[in-house]
C-alpha cells in the first residue's frame, strides 16, 4: 500500500478514535506521535491538522450538501472518511481532486457500510462539482 494511503488510513483511525473517546483530535494525534507505536507518518500528521484547521468549514459543507444525512446521522467512519477527502478536496493543492475522492472511496470500501463507497463518491464529487464557488 502506498504510503500516503496508509497515512490516510492512519488518520481515520485517530479522528475516529477522537471522535469515539469525545477527545480533541490533537490531543489523541499528539498521542500517537509520542507513542510512536508505529511511528506517525508526516502526511497523517497534515490530515488530522487539516481536518481540525478547517472543521468548523468541512462539516458545514459536509452537513449542507449531504442528502438525506445530517452529519449527526452519517456513520463515524463515513463521516470521518469525508472530512479527509474534503480537506485533501478543498485544502490540499498537491493532491489532484480524483485522487482525493478515490481514496476516500476506497477507505469506505474498506471500513465502511454497504452504501458508504456510493454516498462519499456522490458527495465529495458534488464538493468538487461546486468546488469553485465553495472557496471564493
Amino acid at each position: 500500500m502506498p504510503a500516503r494511503s496508509k497515512a490516510r488510513k492512519r488518520a481515520l483511525d485517530i479522528l475516529y478514535e477522537s471522535e469515539l473517546r469525545g477527545r480533541p483530535r490533537l490531543t489523541t494525534l499528539a498521542e500517537r506521535v509520542a507513542a510512536a507505536d508505529p511511528p506517525v507518518n508526516p502526511y497523517t500528521v497534515r490530515l488530522v491538522e487539516g481536518v481540525e484547521e478547517h472543521a468548523e468549514r468541512i462539516d458545514e459543507l459536509l452537513d449542507t450538501y449531504s442528502q438525506g444525512w445530517s452529519l449527526e446521522r452519517m456513520a463515524p467512519v463515513d463521516r470521518n472518511i469525508l472530512r479527509i477527502g474534503a480537506f485533501e478536496l478543498l485544502y490540499a493543492d498537491d493532491v489532484p481532486d480524483p485522487v482525493a475522492i478515490s481514496e476516500a472511496v476506497r477507505l469506505a470500501r474498506q471500513l465502511g457500510g454497504e452504501e458508504s463507497p456510493t454516498f462519499v463518491n456522490g458527495l465529495l464529487a458534488r464538493l468538487k462539482e461546486l468546488k469553485p464557488t465553495l472557496l471564493a
